[in-house]
């Protein structure tokens, strides 16, 4: 009878020890399975690091650019003050030279000079007028197709309607190119 009670009680606990193997299987399955995504997401991680110093370094690069946004700025600030002056200074001249005409003709001819003065004074601003409309018809043509400027060495200084054009026209390069930076650094990080 011992036997058979030995027996019974090896026989429940290999049952056990079987339900116990089978319960401890599933449990390592799990882990496996935890595993296998952590792994999964340890990759996710990795892309999204590379992705943000991608997008980092386009930050960085959209820094320069503004950076060289801003002296274009700058200088086509000053080239605009430059031009102010001598849109302000081009009637004086011209009365001056209207005045030196008047004193140079004969005495016959010679008209009031008031009359010559103020006569001076309208055709400078039909000319001034004139000459802001054919700048900004130009401003509009060199801002309509500008592609993007390529870095130049050092350039000699240059003054007059043909600096601001172009500090215009690499003004709107650079706010495009500015743009453009911006609307991918947007998208790499929505997409983070």
């Amino acid at each position: 009878m011992t036997g058979v009670i030995l027996d019974g009680t090896l026989m429940v606990l290999l049952i056990a020890a079987i339900a116990y193997g089978v319960k401890l299987e599933r449990k390592l399955k799990a882990l496996r399975e935890g595993q296998l995504a952590f792994a999964g997401a340890v990759k996710e991680l990795n892309n999204a690091a590379g992705r943000a110093e991608q997008a980092l370094a386009t930050l960085r690069a959209s820094g320069a650019e503004t950076d060289l946004l801003h002296d274009r700025i700058l200088k086509a600030r000053q080239v605009k003050q430059e031009l102010e002056a001598l849109i302000i200074r081009a009637p004086k001249v011209e009365a001056q030279k209207a005045a030196a005409a008047a004193v140079a003709r004969p005495a016959a001819e010679e008209e009031p000079l008031e009359l010559v003065s103020t006569m001076a004074l309208i055709n400078d601003e039909n000319e001034r007028a004139r000459r802001m409309a054919g700048l900004m018809q130009r401003i509009e043509t060199a801002s309509a197709a500008v592609p993007p400027p390529a870095p130049k060495a050092a350039a000699p200084k240059e003054s007059g309607l043909t600096g601001m054009l172009q500090a215009l026209a690499a003004n709107q390069a650079a706010q495009q190119s500015l743009n453009l930076a911006r609307r991918s650094l947007d998208e790499d990080l929505f997409a983070v």
